[in-house]
């Protein structure tokens, strides 16, 4: 019948006891999802590597070099809601395949970049199309996977793949920079791409989606220029300060902008974000857990890659190889853990000593010196944030996404998306400042003209994990109160 269809990622005739239809491939189609998840997730941080290499070559300043890294996640940010409806309007296999040729094309031009605009520029496509890719990767897991058990093992999987990520990035970067050249850590993308685009268009389904007569062109743009402007105050806050006007000017205006695309998202009849999505107890509760989680957790990556090259001079590859156990630790959480007891427990029995967990991790960097030795000071908080972060983010991802209609899958997984984004970007912003200012604190107390020092380096981390340790207990607090979901049950 014109007008209606069966959601992505199912084929229909076959219907289970929940009176969903399992799709065949799904297991294969898992593959792919995951490889599209991956290639997201490790280029937040697979450039930070490249950074140095890439400014001597092209040769822009130190303040310009943050905005190959902003490019990225200003467009991300702005214009992942937007992306998440795209997919519930185009379709997710036709939207999974656009985001991935576009990110492949992206990423090679920036690989080709000739100077600092060629650059930024394509950065900024790779976050456009990241922006699209991103939640139509979530939301295809959504309605793939609905019975009980097996979602609980797929979002294992995402949720291992979304938390090791960064640090697959970090170790994947230093390779590539240090033996063939930073391009080749914007170039990886293209093969990758390649390999899942391929196998997406042989094994999801193509299932045309249901009509649809209006698009919310206003909130879309409220919506990316009030998310746009809250990601770039955080980041401009690292250099300026959070009291500069700049910065506030810009805190101010993401918060009318978004207040306004609340109050029209209240009022008109297709609305680009369902209030209804965010209402939800736990699912608003998880959106919450996420933010604070990657506020507190994402300090650890920053900080640690400093101290290991800056405080320790390890090489790039060496450090990469350093967190090597915190990805290890992450599979253990989520499929060791998370994903053998999320059909069993209620989601907060996970989220909240997942989140207890990954505050003690940080909580144990506060004791970080200058002579600290990487088994006995960094290695327990790897491991420990690895687990939390595992045990967290599985659970968490999966009531963001439970009970939404098919129809909204991807709007709804462009809010995890959109939170995460949130979340990091503030966290960074807000530990990288508390960071700076116990260095300048510890070096205000030497006596005059004492030249920077480790020691002072060292001390402003300390410092900033203690609040990020603060953070995450607090995301535990918030979901103990909201998230009340029971254990799913058992088919």
């Amino acid at each position: 019948m014109s007008g209606t269809t069966e959601p992505d990622g199912v084929e229909p005739g076959r219907v289970t006891a929940d009176g969903s239809n399992p799709f065949p491939r799904r297991w294969v189609a898992l593959v792919f999802i995951s490889l599209a998840q991956l290639m997201v997730a490790l280029d937040a941080t697979i450039v930070n590597i490249a950074l140095p290499s890439a400014q001597s070559e092209l040769g822009f300043s130190d303040a310009n070099r943050q905005w190959v890294i902003t490019a990225y996640t200003l467009a991300f940010a702005g214009l992942v809601l937007l992306g998440g409806r795209i997919a519930d309007y185009v379709g997710r296999k036709r939207t999974f395949m656009v985001g991935l040729i576009g990110f492949a094309a992206a990423s090679a031009a920036a690989g080709a970049a000739v100077n600092f605009g060629m650059l930024t520029g394509a950065r900024a496509l790779q976050g456009l199309f990241a922006a699209v890719l991103a939640p139509t990767v979530l939301s295809l897991l959504t309605v793939t996977f609905t019975e009980t058990r097996e979602r609980a093992k797929a979002f294992a999987v995402f949720g291992a793949i979304a938390g090791s990520g960064a640090a697959v990035g970090l170790l994947l970067g230093g390779v590539l920079a240090q033996y063939l050249s930073w391009r080749w850590c914007l170039y990886v993308n293209v093969p990758v791409s390649a390999v899942a685009a391929c196998g997406g268009w042989l094994v999801l389904p193509g299932i045309r989606p249901a009509a649809r007569q209006h698009f919310d062109v206003p909130g879309a743009l409220l919506a990316a220029g009030g998310l746009v402007a809250l990601v770039f105050a955080c980041t401009e806050a690292i250099g300026q300060g959070w009291s500069s006007g700049l910065v506030i000017g810009l805190l101010v205006a993401a918060a009318v902008l978004l207040a306004l695309f609340v109050l029209l998202q209240s009022r008109v009849e297709h609305p680009l974000l369902p209030l209804r999505i965010v209402r939800d107890r736990n699912r608003g509760g998880s959106y919450l857990s996420m933010a604070l989680a990657l506020a507190g957790m994402l300090g650890l990556f920053l900080f640690l890659t400093y101290y290991f090259q800056v405080v320790q001079h390890y090489s790039p590859v060496k450090t990469g190889l350093a967190f090597l156990p915190l990805m290890a630790a992450v599979q253990v959480g989520a499929g060791g853990i998370a994903g053998r007891l999320l059909p069993r427990v209620p989601p907060r029995v996970l989220v909240v000593p997942g989140l207890l967990t990954a505050a003690a991790a940080m909580a144990l960097l506060t004791r970080l010196d200058v002579g600290s030795g990487y088994a006995a000071h960094v290695l327990p908080a790897e491991i420990l944030l690895g687990v939390g972060m595992g045990c967290t983010f599985v659970p968490a991802i999966s009531t963001a996404t439970l009970g939404v209609d098919p129809r909204d899958a991807g709007i709804a997984s462009a809010v995890v998306n959109a939170a995460q984004q949130a979340g990091g970007s503030i966290g960074t912003a807000l530990l990288n400042t508390i960071a700076a200012s116990a260095t300048a604190a510890y070096l205000g107390g030497l006596p005059h003209g004492s030249p920077p020092s480790a020691a002072a380096l060292v001390h402003g981390y300390s410092v900033a994990a203690a609040w990020g340790a603060g953070i995450l207990a607090t995301a535990a607090v918030l979901a103990l109160a909201l998230i009340n979901a029971p254990a799913p049950h058992r088919p």
